[in-house]
C-alpha cells in the first residue's frame, strides 16, 4: 500500500512538470530544422547557404515562444529556404562544443553563420516575428558573396 501511494504521488508530481516534445517536433510551418550541429556543418558545406543556429531548451519560456510564434510566422516563412536551420538543445552534452565555440551563456541564443560557417552575427533573447525577419534580411545582406565584376 505504501509503495503504491508513493508511486501514485510521484507520478502525479511528475505530471506537473513540463516535458519537452521530441527535438524533431516543430510547429506546422516551421523551417526544416536540423538537430545536429555536425549535420548542419555538412549541409552548409554542400550548399554554401548561410545558417541560423538556435540554442534553446525545453524549460526556456522565451525559447518556446520563438519556436511556436516566430520561426513558423508569416513574416519569417519567406526566408526559410534562404538558410540552413539548426535547433540545438543547450542542455544536450552533444552540443557542448558548439555552445563553447559561440560563447552561449543565455538562451535563446541564435548564431548566424555565413556560407563558409563563420559567425556574422548573433541574437540573445527573443523577438517578434517582424523583428526577427528584419534581422534575417540583415544577415542575408552580410552573407551575400561580394559582387564579382562582369566579364568583358
Amino acid at each position: 500500500m505504501k509503495t503504491r501511494t508513493f508511486l501514485a504521488l510521484s507520478l502525479a508530481a511528475l505530471g506537473g512538470l513540463p516535458f519537452a516534445a521530441s527535438a524533431g517536433e516543430f510547429p506546422k510551418g516551421s523551417p526544416k530544422f536540423l538537430t545536429s550541429y555536425r549535420k548542419l556543418l555538412t549541409e552548409q558545406k554542400e550548399s554554401g547557404k548561410p545558417a541560423v543556429v538556435v540554442f534553446s531548451a525545453s524549460w526556456c519560456g522565451p525559447c518556446q515562444a520563438m519556436k511556436k510564434n516566430v520561426y513558423p510566422s508569416d513574416a519569417v516563412a519567406p526566408l526559410h529556404d534562404k538558410f540552413i536551420w539548426a535547433y540545438l538543445d543547450a542542455d544536450d552534452a552533444q552540443n557542448r562544443k558548439a555552445k563553447e565555440k559561440y560563447a552561449v551563456s543565455g538562451i535563446p541564443h541564435i548564431e548566424f553563420l555565413n556560407g563558409s560557417g563563420e559567425s556574422i552575427g548573433q541574437q540573445v533573447g527573443s523577438s517578434s516575428p517582424e523583428a526577427f525577419a528584419k534581422k534575417l534580411e540583415e544577415i542575408l545582406a552580410k552573407a551575400a558573396p561580394e559582387a564579382k565584376p562582369a566579364a568583358k
